[in-house]
């Protein structure tokens, strides 16, 4: 054999005990989430409302195309109420609360119900009538502070030097009302002038009181001098935003006492009740056209 084809064969010998190199591996499929796809980027914080269109699949995707609308869902929430609230007859709106202004402009004009005026102190003229509608009498004048009744830490003979202990009104105990806790207002005692008795008006008789832009509920519960007008508790002045202190407290003007004829709280003590039930005539005052 000649030594040409005894290499030949070696070679080809050692060629057939090689191993043979494997096949280059085929790409394998991303297993990333599709809604990560879908989505780069950070998280949402606030989730929008996703509208999912009815457009056929696209470029071999396994989802749908997703259309995004950046609305929150809050602001279709108020969307919808404002329109629902909108919808809404003009009678069922008509419970929102009364304002300032709206009881002022009801009030603006005066037919008196009184046959004079009254002082608003000792000592001045008597400039203030009582003036009346079919639903209410009004008057417009200053707030002097009333501490009479139960005797507190704020109501008592050192720190009202004309304190008196007692009420016109009682509570339901019989007890004398409480000037620090009851918002009231005092009528002036039955006299020539005007006797509050024959307008529909009593102990327990609710009353809006009304101060530069805030209304207060309260009630009548107490009587005062038959010259002045012009007097609340230390309660009442206190939420009103005027100083109730008894001896340099009130306010000299701007204050309007609206007193709804043939109203009546019972038990007078009971603050809410007053509140909820002034709410509703103030309502109907306002609205109505007496």
């Amino acid at each position: 054999m000649s030594r040409v084809r005894s290499l030949t064969l070696a070679m080809a010998g050692a060629a057939l005990l090689a191993p043979s190199a494997p096949p280059a591996s085929a790409p394998q499929p991303r297993t990333e989430p599709a809604a990560r796809r879908a989505h780069p980027g950070p998280p949402r914080h606030a989730e929008p409302v996703i509208r999912r269109s009815a457009e056929p699949l696209i470029g071999g995707h396994a989802e749908p195309v997703i259309r995004e609308h950046a609305e929150p869902v809050t602001r279709r929430h108020d969307r919808d109420a404002v329109a629902a609230r909108r919808a809404e007859p003009a009678g069922a709106r008509s419970t929102d609360p009364v304002s300032a202004a709206d009881l002022l402009s009801k009030v603006r004009a005066c037919t008196p119900v009184s046959r004079g005026r009254y002082r608003k102190d000792h000592g001045s003229r008597a400039t203030v009538p009582v003036c009346g509608t079919r639903d209410a009498v009004f008057w417009k004048a200053d707030m002097d502070i009333d501490c009479d009744g139960r005797p507190g830490s704020r109501c008592n003979p050192r720190t009202d030097p004309h304190f008196s202990a007692s009420t016109a009104f009682a509570q339901s105990d019989g007890r004398p009302l409480s000037p620090e806790k009851l918002p009231y207002v005092v009528v002036p005692a039955p006299s020539a002038v005007w006797n509050y008795r024959s307008h529909g008006v009593r102990g327990g008789s609710v009353a809006a009181v009304v101060y530069r832009d805030r209304v207060r509920y309260a009630v009548v519960g107490d009587t005062g001098p038959a010259d002045l007008i012009g007097e609340a508790s230390y309660a009442a002045a206190e939420s009103l935003g005027i100083d109730p202190d008894p001896r340099a407290g009130g306010t000299s003007s701007g204050v309007t006492y609206i007193v709804f004829k043939d109203s009546e709280v019972t038990p007078v003590e009971d603050h809410e009740a007053a509140v909820a039930e002034g709410k509703r005539l103030a309502r109907e005052f306002v609205d109505g056209d007496g």
